[in-house]
């Protein structure tokens, strides 16, 4: 039986999730995070898409995208190939990797795209266990490439969207979309129903640096597990 596509707008953004099967942690080294983030630009340069954030976690990662030019379901299932490929030669494993292709949302406000993406960027920081302390420290995701002014390598990231939808009292630049990430928390992922993801679930209150420079010091070895 096909599986239904997933219908979405080529000009609208999408929160996708996709995670481990039963959880396991298949983005458990550095070289698999490297791993990943060359499977999102090898789908890149078979179709240009945008992302806005992305954060990898062991068990699951998040990514804030838009795709114009081709279908959602196209981009995301290049890059599930990809590194599933990747994943079966180096560690030769036999079986269903992903728990399911993959959990998408439209975010549908400007301000929507604030908190998705808050949420994605506070993730080593609001599981159950923190990873890291500050999330600057965290090299897995984009919150770095907003936090510094380092040259930026990576051609499907455009960091010049989610400031622009900033209110006051932030300023409408990299370092006050920054503050607004550091003024959120949100629910742990452990308290999110495994059936629905849903933004909704989450509540809040109010409380470009090259990816390969920063991981390349990170030893190849198991990073902190996520417990979500």
């Amino acid at each position: 039986m096909t599986r239904p596509r997933h219908l979405v707008h080529p000009d609208r953004y999408y929160h996708c999730v996709v995670r481990g099967n039963n959880k396991q942690n298949i983005f458990s080294t550095t070289t698999d995070m490297i791993a990943l983030l060359e499977a999102f630009q090898f789908a890149y340069e078979k179709s240009k898409f945008r992302v806005l954030a992305f954060c990898f976690m062991t068990n699951h990662y998040h990514v804030v995208i838009q795709t114009p030019n081709k279908d959602l379901s196209f981009i995301m299932a290049t890059i599930n190939r990809k590194y599933s490929d990747y994943y079966r030669r180096r560690y030769k494993y036999v079986g269903r990797i992903y728990q399911k292709p993959f959990w998408s949302k439209e975010i549908d406000s400007l301000y929507g795209l604030l908190e998705v993406s808050a949420y994605i960027h506070r993730n080593p920081i609001q599981t159950s266990v923190p990873m890291v302390s500050e999330l600057a420290q965290y090299p897995f995701s984009t919150y770095p490439y907003y936090k510094t002014s380092h040259e930026m390598n990576l051609d499907f990231l455009d960091l010049t969207v989610l400031p622009t939808c900033l209110r006051l009292p932030y300023e409408k630049t990299t370092e006050g979309y920054c503050e607004f990430v550091l003024s959120k928390v949100f629910y742990s992922e452990d308290d999110i129903n495994d059936e629905d993801w849903s933004i909704t679930k989450m509540t809040w209150k109010d409380e470009s640096y090259r990816f390969s420079n920063r991981i390349a010091s990170q030893p190849d070895s198991l990073i902190q597990t996520s417990k979500s």
